[in-house]
């Protein structure tokens, strides 16, 4: 996955819409407090956790307010403990209290997401899998939503529908069978000459053997057992990569990897990562 910043007219608007949406027309409860000081204030971690989207926040603040100072004290993917700083800002008091909740969401949604990656792939360290992410990621937030699933050590899957070819169980209902789906990807890349990556999820052993006489990429085994995982593994050639899908959690994730797949995907790195927290402790400076 790209950095974030990778596309920055992208990444500015983002970040400008998030502002409009908070502060509207103003920030009246400062403008009715007359709040016309300096201040230094800093972010500081509430937990244990993965950092991603510091470099946000700072980009937050400086939309805001470009004469704010604001120095970063740790990276993305640093390891974070309660207490740590992890960003200072100086400058116009009423600029900083006015961007503090932008920033703070911004932080605290992207590193819940790197921890919840990092609990994932320390269940799986003694394998060779690796952790995918998944499409279920927050409206208008993928780049960041998967930037920190790659801080937490994830391993990034395709972007979206332009990428890759994923043949899906509904794409093949579609298509009227397995075979005829992929013949008709297999037909649709050779006419165009297109060398693209093409997965495609099966739900069945029988639909597993099918998929395993196409030349495709990857076969995503979508809610099979332990034991019909080891088979598959056992059976797939070794031009095909497996991914294993379908409500594997913190807690189940072991044992999955340890059946020889190569990848795993979890749509709840992105979808149900709690919001790590963060608190900005703010100085009125004289």
């Amino acid at each position: 996955m790209k950095e974030q910043t990778d596309a920055p007219l992208l990444l500015e608007a983002m970040i400008g819409d998030a502002l409009a949406e908070d502060i509207q027309n103003g920030d009246i409860t400062c403008e009715a407090l007359g709040i016309q000081i300096h201040a230094a204030a800093k972010i500081v971690s509430k937990g244990f956790g993965i950092l991603s989207g510091n470099s946000i926040a700072k980009k937050v603040f400086q939309t805001l307010n470009s004469e704010l100072n604001v120095v970063l004290h740790k990276k993305d993917k640093d390891i974070l403990q309660p207490g740590d700083i992890v960003l200072t800002v100086e400058g116009d008091a009423a600029s900083i209290l006015s961007a503090e909740r932008t920033a703070l969401n911004f932080l605290g949604h992207m590193s819940g997401i790197s921890t919840l990656t990092q609990s994932f792939m320390k269940e799986i360290a003694h394998t060779n899998c690796k952790i995918l992410d998944t499409r279920k990621t927050t409206p208008l937030l993928r780049n960041l939503d998967k930037y920190a699933v790659s801080c937490g050590g994830g391993t990034n899957h395709r972007a979206g529908l332009w990428d890759m070819i994923l043949i899906k169980e509904n794409h093949i209902r579609a298509a009227g069978g397995i075979n005829n789906a992929l013949n008709a990807v297999m037909n649709w890349k050779k006419k165009h000459a297109l060398h693209i990556k093409t997965e495609i999820e099966v739900t069945t052993r029988e639909e597993f053997n099918q998929a395993c006489t196409y030349p495709i990429d990857m076969i995503m085994l979508d809610h099979f057992s332990i034991d019909d995982m080891r088979e598959c593994v056992k059976m797939c050639p070794g031009h095909i990569r497996l991914e294993a899908s379908g409500n594997i959690t913190l807690k189940s994730v072991r044992e999955f990897a340890e059946t020889g797949v190569h990848y795993i995907s979890s749509g709840a790195l992105t979808h149900s990562a709690s919001h790590f927290d963060f608190s900005l402790l703010f100085d009125p400076l004289k």
